[in-house]
């Protein structure tokens, strides 16, 4: 019998790319990681990994266990989810992730209401970019996160996860009060500055994925991950930058708000087969409740 803690660490590596980044999210030594690996190999009596140059990637074998991997995990946290559910009453640690234009606006009224009605869960929450959320859930660093892509940037969605859609929100063009534009917004701002996400943020991606479609590439300005700093910047005639509902806040003085066809996707992930845990269920309710709840023209996905 294969020991699934060892499937977890080859699904990991799989996932990561590195014995170091498979050491570091679980706390061992790389050596133990490579050890824990040889000692999988050995059991399944095939090769699993093989070197390319300094790094060690995955047979086909391997590739194919993952996968494997990925079903017996999953079974594994319904089976613990059963459990939790045959135990009654709510109770236990609950580590909750979100970006942080939801920590302020979805998650407080939801862990409002969690705290209220499940007074026994010890409720924890970390504040992140959705990039890192999936590798986060499967390590268990958290155990129900917020996370989004946009209609014209989807992400593709993860087999170690599960999701339940919970958010659809209108991206904003903020420019200067001073700017004026006819016809298509984004064309009228193709000659601008830009205040953009840094490199490698969704953010970032999107803002350059939504210029590409209006015809040009923008002339990047500023770099800003925080939409109230995007936003203090516009106000200040520093450029012009793409913000989705959620993130505006108060309106800013010296800013207008030009709303763009391009939506932000806001869905509740958790790892494949914790949807029946109890805690994870009433985290769910309490995030639906707080979307429905919104003002303005967010809404909840396929309302």
């Amino acid at each position: 019998m294969l020991d699934v803690r060892r499937l977890r660490l080859l699904r990991d590596l799989s996932h990561l790319g590195t014995i170091a980044a498979v050491a570091e999210a679980h706390t061992y030594t790389p050596s133990a990681v490579s050890q824990q690996l040889a000692a999988l190999q050995r059991q399944a009596g095939v090769a699993l990994l093989e070197r390319a140059g300094r790094r060690v990637t995955l047979t086909p074998t391997g590739e194919a266990l993952v996968r494997h991997a990925e079903v017996v995990l999953a079974a594994l946290e319904a089976a613990d989810a059963t459990v939790a559910a045959a135990r009654g009453g709510l109770s236990g640690t609950v580590r909750i992730g979100a970006y942080p234009s939801a920590v302020r606006t979805l998650l407080l009224p939801a862990l409002v209401a969690l705290g209220r009605d499940h007074p026994a869960l010890d409720l924890m929450v970390t504040e992140l970019d959705p990039v890192a959320v999936p590798d986060a859930l499967r390590d268990r660093r958290l155990d129900v996160a917020l996370v989004h892509d946009y209609d014209i940037v989807p992400v593709e969605p993860d087999p170690a996860l599960d999701s339940v859609p919970l958010l659809d929100e209108t991206v904003y063009l903020a420019v200067g009060t001073d700017r004026h534009h006819t016809g298509d917004p984004m064309r009228s701002v193709r000659d601008a500055d830009w205040i953009v996400g840094s490199p490698g943020t969704l953010c970032h991606a999107v803002t350059l994925h939504a210029c590409e479609l209006a015809g040009f590439r923008p002339t990047v300005r500023h770099h800003a991950d925080d939409f109230t700093a995007v936003l203090a910047l516009v106000a200040a005639g520093q450029g012009v930058g793409l913000v989705p509902q959620l993130a505006l806040g108060r309106p800013s003085t010296g800013v207008a708000l030009v709303p763009l066809t391009i939506r932000r996707r806001t869905r509740i992930a958790y790892r494949q087969g914790a949807g029946g845990h109890p805690a994870v269920a009433a985290s769910v309710t309490a995030l639906r409740t707080a979307a429905r709840d919104l003002p303005g023209d967010e809404r909840p996905a396929g309302s």
